[in-house]
C-alpha cells in the first residue's frame, strides 16, 4: 500500500462520521444566515460584507471543525490496537500520517467548499454581483487555515498514544492557540507585554508582540485576509506605517509553516515511538 492508498481507506471511515457532517453542515448554515440577512437588511445587499462576516465566524468555528475530524486519526487507532494491521499491510509510518492528513483534510475542505458554494449560489440569486475574485480569494485564504488546523490535529494525534491525550491536546491547542490570541488585550502575549514592558521596564517593541500574536494560525488568518479584498476595503492595523514583518503575505507565510510543521513534527515522534 501507499500514502494515497492509506488516505482512501481512511476516507471510507471518516466520511461516516455523523459529528463531522453535522459541524459541516452547521458552518452551512451559517453561510446561508449571513448571506440571507445580508440582503433583507438594506436595499443595496454587498456581497462583500457578507464574505467578512462568514471569514470572522470561520477564524472560530473552523479550528472545531478541524480539530474534532482528525484529532483521533491516528491516535484512536493506537489506542485500539488497530494500527499494528494498518502498518503491517505492509504500510510505512510516514504512509499513515500523510494518508491521514489527505483524507482528513479533503474531508473538511470540503465541508468548506460546500458551503461557501452554497453562499455563492445565494449570491447569485440575491446579490447584484458574485464578485467572482474577491469571493475566490476568500476561499483560498479560508482553505489554507483549515488545512493548517488539520495539520495540527493530525500532528497532536501522531504524537499521543490514547484518544484522551489527543482530546486534551486539541483542546488545549484551541484555546491557546485560538480564543486566548485572538482579541490582543486579552491574549496570552498580551499578559507578557504587560509582564515584560509595563512591570519590568524592558521596552520590548509592541510590534514584536504583535508578530507573536499572529504566529497563532487564526491571528495569522484573519490579518491575511486583507488580500482577499480590493480597494482597502478592510485593513490590519488602521495605519501603514507598520514593519515588513506585519504585512499580510507575512501572515500567509505563518499559515504556509502551520501546514508543514505540525505534520512533521507528529511524523518524528511517531517514528520513533515503540508501539509495542
Amino acid at each position: 500500500m501507499s500514502t494515497l492508498s492509506v488516505a482512501r481507506k481512511d476516507l471510507l471511515d471518516v466520511r461516516r462520521s455523523k459529528t463531522v457532517w453535522a459541524v459541516g453542515a452547521l458552518y452551512t448554515l451559517f453561510a446561508v444566515l449571513f448571506f440571507y440577512l445580508g440582503q433583507i437588511s438594506t436595499s443595496e445587499p454587498d456581497v462583500i460584507m457578507q464574505l467578512l462576516s462568514l471569514a470572522s465566524i470561520g477564524a472560530l468555528f473552523i479550528p472545531l471543525i478541524a480539530l474534532v475530524t482528525a484529532y483521533l486519526a491516528i491516535a484512536g487507532e493506537r489506542e485500539s490496537g488497530s494500527i499494528k494491521y494498518l502498518l503491517s499491510l505492509p504500510n510505512t509510518r510516514r504512509d499513515v500520517v500523510l494518508g491521514k492528513y489527505l483524507s482528513r483534510g479533503a474531508v473538511v475542505g470540503a465541508a468548506i467548499v460546500f458551503a461557501f458554494a452554497v453562499g455563492a449560489v445565494l449570491t447569485l440569486l440575491w446579490y447584484p454581483s458574485l464578485e467572482a475574485a474577491t469571493f475566490a480569494r476568500v476561499v483560498g485564504l479560508t482553505l489554507l487555515f483549515t488545512l493548517a488546523y488539520v495539520a495540527v490535529a493530525i500532528g497532536i494525534s501522531a504524537a499521543t498514544s490514547s484518544r484522551s491525550r489527543a482530546m486534551g491536546g486539541a483542546i488545549g491547542f484551541y484555546f491557546v492557540g485560538n480564543l486566548l490570541m485572538v482579541f490582543p488585550g486579552l491574549s496570552i502575549v498580551g499578559l507578557f507585554q504587560y509582564a515584560l514592558n509595563d512591570r519590568l521596564g524592558l521596552g520590548i517593541s509592541e510590534h514584536a508582540f504583535e508578530f507573536v500574536r499572529r504566529l497563532s494560525p487564526t491571528v495569522a488568518y484573519e490579518e491575511a485576509m486583507p488580500l482577499a479584498f480590493p480597494n482597502d476595503e478592510i485593513t490590519l492595523t488602521g495605519t501603514t506605517d507598520v514593519p515588513a514583518y506585519l504585512e499580510p503575505e507575512v501572515a500567509v507565510l505563518v499559515l504556509v509553516a502551520w501546514l508543514v510543521v505540525p505534520v512533521a513534527l507528529g511524523l518524528w515522534h511517531f517514528d520513533r515511538v515503540d508501539l509495542g
